[in-house]
C-alpha cells in the first residue's frame, strides 16, 4: 500500500492511489497533561482550541512546514496511516510519501522520515513540496517549458520556477497563513479594542479575507473579549479593513516572488511571461490573491484548480511512478 500525505502547518491530506485524497483535517493534537496522553487528534482536537482546562493542552506539532514537536507528529501521523489503513492487515506497512518545504535542513528532514517510520510506515520518501504542488495543479513539469507555482500555505511560501521536471531557481518564506491570522487578530486589537482567538482570525480571513481593496465591501460580525471592560462584546468588521491588516505579510509574499522572477534565467521569463503565474494552497483560496499577484508583478497570474489539495494530488502522481521519481524529485536518507 502506498500513502502520500501533505504534512501541512494547518491542514494534512492523505491520498491514497485510485481512492484519491480520502483524508484532510486538521494538523492539531490534544495531550492530557496529567495522564502523559494523546487525547484527540485532528477536528476533534480543533475543536478544542482556546478552550480547555489547565490539564489539556492543544499542539500544532508543526511550526512553518517543519516538525516542532516531534512526539505529537508522530501520533499525528500514526494516526493517519491508521484512520485510513482500515481493512488492511496492521502487518502490512504502508509506503509513505511526505511532501515537505523545499528549504527543508537535513536534520529537519531526518526528523520527518524517522516520525513516518515509527509511525508504522515501511519506507518514507520525501518530495519538495513546489514540485508536488505543480503536478497537482497540472503544470508539466517535465517539459523544457518554465512554469512559476507560488504555494502560499499556512505556515510557508514557497515560490519556485520549474522546468525539466527540478527546480530552476526558488525562495522558501516562513510568512503564510498563520502570519496573515495574526496580522487579523494584532488589527482588531489595536483598531476595536477586542481581544479575538485563532479560530475567530481564521474564519475572518475565510469569510471574508480580501488582497485588494473592493468597491462594496463585505461586512461580517464578530465576537471576542472588549480589552478595556473584559466583558464580551460583539463587532463588525469590513473586508476593506481585513485588506489593511494583512497588507504587511502579503507585501512580504510579494516580495519573494517578485526575487525569484529576478533570478530567473531569461528563456524562462519569456516562458511564465507567456503562460503566467500558478498560486495554489490554502492560499490561494484568499479573495483577489492573483489579482494582487499581477498587479504587483505585471505577469499574469492564475489560481490552481483546488488549490488546498494540490500536494496531496502531486503525491498521487509521484506514488504512481514511484521507480522514476526516486532518482529526479526526491530524497531518501
Amino acid at each position: 500500500m502506498k500513502i502520500g500525505v501533505d504534512l501541512g502547518t494547518k491542514n494534512s491530506l492523505v491520498f491514497i492511489s485510485n481512492k484519491g485524497v480520502i483524508l484532510n483535517e486538521p494538523s492539531v493534537v490534544a495531550v492530557s497533561l496529567t495522564e502523559n496522553k494523546i487525547l484527540a487528534v485532528g477536528k476533534e482536537a480543533k475543536e478544542m482550541i482556546g478552550r480547555t482546562p489547565d490539564t489539556i493542552q492543544v499542539f500544532r506539532p508543526l511550526k512553518e512546514g517543519v516538525i516542532a514537536d516531534y512526539r505529537t507528529t508522530q501520533a499525528m501521523l500514526k494516526y493517519f496511516i491508521n484512520k485510513v489503513n482500515v481493512g488492511w492487515s496492521r502487518f502490512f506497512k504502508p509506503e509513505l510519501l511526505v511532501g515537505v518545504p523545499a528549504g527543508i535542513t537535513s536534520t529537519e528532514k531526518r526528523a520527518v522520515i524517522e516520525s513516518g517510520i515509527l509511525a508504522g510506515a515501511r519506507e518514507v520518501y520525501l518530495a519538495k513540496e513546489p514540485i508536488l504542488s505543480a503536478i497537482g495543479a497540472g503544470i508539466p513539469i517535465n517539459s523544457s517549458s518554465g512554469h512559476l507555482i507560488i504555494d502560499i500555505g499556512g505556515g510557508t511560501t514557497e515560490v519556485a520556477v520549474i522546468s525539466l521536471g527540478g527546480m530552476v531557481t526558488f525562495q522558501s518564506l516562513r510568512v503564510a497563513g498563520d502570519k496573515i491570522d495574526q496580522a487579523i487578530a494584532e488589527y482588531i486589537k489595536e483598531a476595536h479594542n477586542l481581544a479575538v482567538g485563532e479560530q475567530t482570525s481564521e474564519e475572518i480571513k475565510i469569510k471574508i479575507g480580501t488582497a485588494v481593496i473592493e468597491k462594496d465591501p463585505k461586512i461580517l460580525e464578530i465576537r471576542g473579549r472588549d480589552l478595556i471592560l473584559g466583558l464580551p462584546k460583539t463587532i463588525k468588521i469590513t473586508s476593506n479593513e481585513v485588506c489593511r491588516a494583512i497588507e504587511d505579510p502579503l507585501k512580504e509574499i510579494m516580495q519573494c516572488i517578485k526575487g525569484v522572477l529576478r533570478e530567473t534565467p531569461p528563456e524562462l521569463s519569456a516562458d511564465i511571461m507567456d503562460k503566467g503565474m500558478i498560486i495554489a494552497g490554502g492560499g490561494a483560496c484568499l479573495r483577489n490573491i492573483a489579482s494582487l499577484a499581477s498587479k504587483s508583478t505585471g505577469v499574469p497570474c492564475f489560481v490552481a484548480d483546488d488549490p488546498l489539495s494540490c500536494v496531496a494530488k502531486g503525491t498521487g502522481v509521484v506514488l504512481d511512478n514511484l521507480d522514476v521519481y526516486k532518482k529526479s524529485v526526491m530524497s531518501k536518507k
